[in-house]
């Protein structure tokens, strides 16, 4: 691996880069914060695609794209005299010391789980923090990580299950509530009774110690395999999936399971 020089001098080389390329690139030049925030969110889902297959090779890849659109928007807020990207790393190490006074201080954690009742404290004392304890969960995250983020952070300052086996009683409930507005035929009903089920189905996995984006993208994954099958056995039949009947497609799907 490569000494602290060297990463130090990778990470200059590519300031020393972004800096000719703003100037003589034509597209470079032109990037705003707004023009760049697609971009950005694409890359930070690639990195996730590639976080996802455990592939090092291609995380490594796409780090350094993110790593680019970090060094993008420091060097456009340079620009203006807003700030650059000494002031980035000097916030950010601020905060790593802060928000761990269990290494750099006094406070006492000995497991994770202490760290993170710590943090939530913590964030709720800074300045320029977040003044309630759900403040700083970002609006614009997908539904299901926003959700176990609200529940994660409920939980951090002691609103949570006694024992989580309640949580199965709560899950029968809502399920129960489904039916009944299925059954009243009010669609307005329907959807916020789902939405509370499918809550609670987070909370859920959030207790038993797994990450709900991860466990239903595992099975987003399972699921286009073995559809996949279906559509590979059916064009070795010389048939279309469309002229199948569920009892052919059942039995292609059986045979991808195993």
């Amino acid at each position: 691996m490569h000494t602290r020089e060297e990463k130090t001098e990778a990470l200059g080389r590519v300031l020393d880069t972004l800096d000719i390329l703003r100037v003589k690139c034509p597209w470079d030049a032109k990037q705003t914060n707004e023009s760049l925030r697609p971009n950005t969110i694409e890359e930070v889902y690639e990195l996730a695609q590639a976080l996802m297959d455990n592939d090092n090779a291609n995380i490594c890849k796409e780090l350094g794209d993110v790593l680019l659109h970090v060094f993008f928007y420091a060097k456009i807020g340079s620009e203006s005299a807003s700030f650059d990207i000494a002031d980035v790393a000097d916030a950010l190490n601020k905060k790593l010391i802060f928000r761990h006074p269990h290494v750099f201080g006094e406070v006492k954690a000995d497991t994770a789980h202490q760290v993170e009742m710590n943090w939530e404290q913590i964030k709720l004392k800074e300045k320029d923090g977040n003044h309630s304890v759900l403040g700083g969960v970002p609006a614009a995250l997908p539904a299901l990580v926003k959700a176990f983020r609200i529940q994660e952070k409920a939980a951090n300052v002691g609103f949570d299950w006694e024992n989580r086996e309640d949580v199965w009683a709560k899950l029968d409930e809502e399920r129960a509530e489904v039916a009944e507005a299925i059954a009243g035929s009010d669609k307005d009903a329907v959807e916020a009774e789902f939405g509370d089920l499918l809550f609670a189905v987070i909370n859920a996995a959030r207790l038993y110690g797994v990450n709900p984006e991860n466990a239903l993208e595992r099975t987003n994954r399972k699921f286009i395999e073995r559809f996949n099958h279906i559509e590979e056995g059916a064009r070795a039949r010389g048939r279309q999936l469309r002229d199948m009947t569920l009892g052919e497609m059942e039995e292609l799907w059986q045979e991808a399971k195993h």
